[in-house]
């Protein structure tokens, strides 16, 4: 029985890159329909691009650089497949997608090697691990499984903010802004990376790329 077509929309603000992404499904057997969305966000949850089985993600598409977490976390979260194709290697950025459910990162070094077969792999509901993705995995330290709610209270609140102001943010309660980051310092408990002091607990979020030293601000004057 032949397989179903593959389709894949592509999100990156370099046309050639777009270009030779596309030569690169051609080449595969089955080939693979590449539907490009430029740099245009709209174009992956509408017409065509809104139907793609999966989504060939450029973590930096704009012009200032910075990495698109946002925009991943909202494809994740709608049920999107995810492969992230990104020019950016570092451990923390690798992290961060693969926590908010990248089910593949492959970098433009590793090029149609390795994003073809990534793209076929979660089409099919699979993940996919490159060998940059591997080596990070294999020499990154013991993360706990957060939820996304105790990222936000235990980065805002080692950041500088107050708990009253922490849950003024979110939209909760004080002992709610208490309890998620309780829950987050016994999960790095049990990985062995205890964090009994809030010293320690912004350590941890530095390290695991929750939160850059630049963020940190100084307390307000009552703020604890």
């Amino acid at each position: 029985m032949e397989e179903p077509l593959i389709t894949a929309v592509i999100i990156d603000n370099h046309s050639v890159i777009a270009a030779g992404v596309r030569t690169w499904c051609e080449r595969a057997r089955p080939p693979i329909r590449l539907i490009d969305a430029g740099n245009r966000l709209a174009r992956v949850w509408t017409g065509e691009g809104g139907e793609a089985d999966v989504v060939v993600f450029d973590l930096c598409m704009r012009v200032e650089k910075e990495p698109e977490f946002k925009e991943l976390d909202r494809l994740v979260r709608q049920g999107r497949r995810v492969v992230v194709f990104s020019g950016e290697v570092g451990r923390d950025s690798v992290l961060r997608c693969m926590e908010l459910g990248a089910m593949a990162y492959v970098t433009k070094d590793e090029g149609e090697e390795h994003l073809v077969p990534a793209i076929e792999a979660v089409a099919r509901g699979g993940t996919y691990t490159g060998p940059q993705q591997a080596g990070i995995m294999v020499t990154a330290p013991d993360r706990p499984a957060l939820a996304e709610s105790e990222i936000r209270a235990l980065r805002a609140w080692c950041a500088g903010a107050s708990i009253p102001r922490v849950a003024k943010r979110l939209g909760v309660s004080p002992r709610t802004v208490e309890t998620y980051i309780e829950r987050a310092r016994k999960k790095y408990d049990d990985v062995g990376r205890p964090c009994p002091t809030k010293t320690l607990a912004t350590l941890r979020m530095v390290e695991d790329g929750h939160l850059d030293v630049k963020e940190i601000e100084r307390p307000q004057d009552g703020e604890v």
